[in-house]
């Protein structure tokens, strides 16, 4: 138990069964990206930028794996982030910042980071945003350095396909939180709300998300790519795919 009254490790733990509930193969994709990072890391020192990083679970994986590493975390959920200070140790910088605010960037520590990472998060941010976020994070990674996002990312080729997979998959996990072996997201935020310290905090971030768009966008692969193309990325392509979803990769 922190100083502030909740347990990171067993909230981190919650996190990660909720979401695991939704994404199996989540450990394969978190590898993914640190095996991209380890492909550019220029010295033992590499500084991973964690985007819409959450509880910060792409930062402690990241910093078991690379233990000179430095990470910064960006989210702006209060929950989250709570969870996430009480979590990461001084090799890791928390910032409260709203990737859709174009100012964004202000309060990072530094701009010229290995990599971006971000997973599962994009999805919620308008096209016209998204474009000129691609645009934004090429700016703050060091020339050489590697944004990799990792989202549903449905194969062009493939959509009547695409589609039954995704009907395979919604039902073996409303089945799963039928039965009781992992908590839905619904669930999950019902457990928050019961929590004397975290639960405070759900007000705050009512307000943080009221004007938030609430349609998922999740375009295919080739609109990644020709956006990346065209915020100057010098190579691009995919990383990783596991059904619908896949690692999308761009070089600075």
């Amino acid at each position: 138990m922190t100083p502030y009254g909740i347990d990171p490790v067993a909230w981190q733990e919650s996190w990660d069964r909720q979401q695991e509930g939704y994404l199996p193969d989540r450990e394969e994709r978190f590898a993914a990206l640190l095996d991209t990072v380890e492909a550019v890391a220029d010295g033992p020192g590499v500084t991973i930028l964690d985007l819409a990083g959450g509880t910060g679970s792409i930062s402690l994986r990241a910093l078991r794996r690379f233990p000179y590493a430095t990470t910064t975390l960006v989210d702006v959920d209060p929950v989250l982030l709570t969870i996430a200070r009480e979590s990461l140790d001084q090799r890791s910088t928390v910032v409260t910042a709203d990737l859709r605010d174009p100012d964004w960037t202000a309060g990072l520590p530094r701009h010229d980071y290995d990599a971006v990472l971000t997973a599962t998060a994009l999805h919620w941010i308008a096209p016209e945003r998204l474009t000129a976020l691609y645009a934004e994070i090429r700016q703050v990674l060091r020339p050489g350095g590697v944004f990799v996002n990792v989202d549903r990312v449905p194969d062009d080729g493939l959509s009547g396909l695409g589609a039954r997979l995704g009907d395979v998959a919604r039902r073996r996990r409303e089945s799963r939180h039928a039965a009781g072996a992992v908590l839905s997201w619904d669930a999950w935020w019902d457990h928050v709300a019961k929590d004397p310290v975290l639960g405070l905090l759900l007000e705050q971030r009512r307000q943080v998300f009221a004007e938030r768009h609430e349609t998922e966008w999740n375009p295919p692969l080739s609109w990644h790519l020709d956006t990346l193309r065209t915020a100057g990325y010098t190579e691009t392509g995919l990383v990783w795919r596991g059904g619908r979803d896949a690692a999308v990769a761009a070089v600075r």
